[in-house]
């Protein structure tokens, strides 16, 4: 696509690396390990199965888990709604009321969604309000957790935002009522260091797309204490240690193995220059007049930056020709909505959809970063020039 625009939406989703694409290819065709990891019986499965076991393993080692605690999902929307339903149902078995649940009001609607599925059954749900920079507080979270309390789930990284969530220290606050803590962490591989060994975090969702990996393949990681809670969503033949039944998708299991075993984490040389073309891209866009930060300017990944807009006459379908990047997130695009996220932050409607998603990733150049900023220049530019 030799005109195709400048591509800065990797929160949406990352091209495939193509040392993923390797791996992947040698789960295709009749040469190579075609065979359905669940046949035991003969070489073909159990070369499948032995590499679907290896990718188990580099997720688990990426994240500080044991392997045995990784499930394989068909991606974080499917790794969220076990993770909530799956608890849900398993913690009202034996008990006449459901109990209560807190989440945030800045969630993906994956979680979004799921909550107000289980808000039908009958659970009662709190949705914390951020506070003024945009984060949901370990505080906020204390004050709202409830002796009937069961279930807390936010995410890591927000994924309109890129500002972090300190679901560390939520999870000791969790831990220490005897409640059960989800993350979403579909946005932090490769760019928050993850120690689920040494976290108090209970469930927490992945994705391979987010990660230079293969859509339609994800994965739950389900720690001790949630384990025995854990009743499956999808039945039919008892895979994934009866959590999660369905044929394997060997070559997309491989290619998250593999996307995972290549992802960073702060401080690696990757990471590294990313801050670098972050700190060029943010600091040239944030000089143009009518442009500002959403939300936190220090608790945050360098990768995701949201800019409300607010020169008069600026419209973001003039950068859409040269840049390839998000007026909301890609949960809402679809229904055309001003994004929740910013609305919970509290912007008003105008201000919301004058905001644009811009997001850098591995294959972003210092040479993409500076014609980016030109591209918004000459927008504004424009803008303000057609009213007079």
């Amino acid at each position: 696509m030799p005109s195709a625009p400048l591509y800065f939406d990797y929160a949406a989703t990352t091209p495939v690396d193509d040392r993923v694409i390797e791996t992947m290819l040698t789960c295709l065709g009749r040469q190579v390990n075609f065979g359905n990891p669940a046949s035991s019986g003969h070489a073909y499965g159990q070369a499948a199965r032995e590499v679907v076991e290896q990718a188990r393993r580099q997720v688990a080692e990426r994240v500080g888990a044991r392997a045995e605690d990784i499930i394989w999902t068909s991606g974080a929307t499917e790794s969220n709604n076990l993770a909530l339903k799956g608890i849900a149902q398993g913690m009202i078995q034996g008990k006449a009321q459901p109990g209560h649940l807190i989440t945030s009001q800045l969630e993906h609607k994956a979680v979004l969604d799921t909550v107000n599925e289980l808000e039908r059954q009958g659970w009662a749900i709190t949705r914390l309000a951020p506070d003024a920079s945009g984060l949901i507080q370990p505080y906020a979270v204390q004050a709202a957790l409830r002796a009937d309390t069961r279930l807390v789930s936010l995410m890591a990284v927000n994924n309109e935002l890129g500002t972090i969530t300190d679901f560390a220290a939520i999870g000791e606050r969790v831990r220490a009522h005897g409640a059960l803590l989800h993350v979403d962490a579909a946005q932090a591989v490769g760019k928050l260091a993850l120690d689920l060994q040494a976290m108090a975090v209970d469930l927490m969702s992945f994705s391979a797309h987010k990660v230079y990996g293969p859509k339609g393949i994800g994965a739950l990681y389900v720690g001790h204490r949630a384990r025995e809670l854990m009743r499956a969503q999808i039945h039919g033949g008892g895979h994934e240690q009866g959590l999660r039944s369905g044929t394997l998708p060997t070559h997309q299991i491989v290619g998250m193995g593999s996307a995972f075993a290549l992802a960073g984490e702060p401080g690696d040389s990757e990471h590294q220059r990313i801050e670098q073309l972050a700190t060029r891209l943010r600091e040239g866009l944030l000089s143009l007049p009518g442009v500002s930060l959403n939300g936190c300017a220090l608790q945050r990944i360098p990768h995701t930056l949201n800019l409300c807009i607010e020169a008069n006459g600026f419209n973001s379908m003039a950068l859409a020709s040269e840049l390839a990047l998000s007026t909301t997130s890609a949960c809402n695009s679809a229904s055309n909505a001003a994004s929740h996220v910013l609305l919970a932050l509290g912007l008003d409607e105008a201000r919301a959809r004058k905001s644009v998603r811009v997001s850098i990733g591995r294959f972003t150049s210092q040479a993409e970063v500076d014609t980016a900023i030109g591209v918004f220049k000459r927008a504004l530019t424009a803008a303000s020039a057609a009213l007079w």
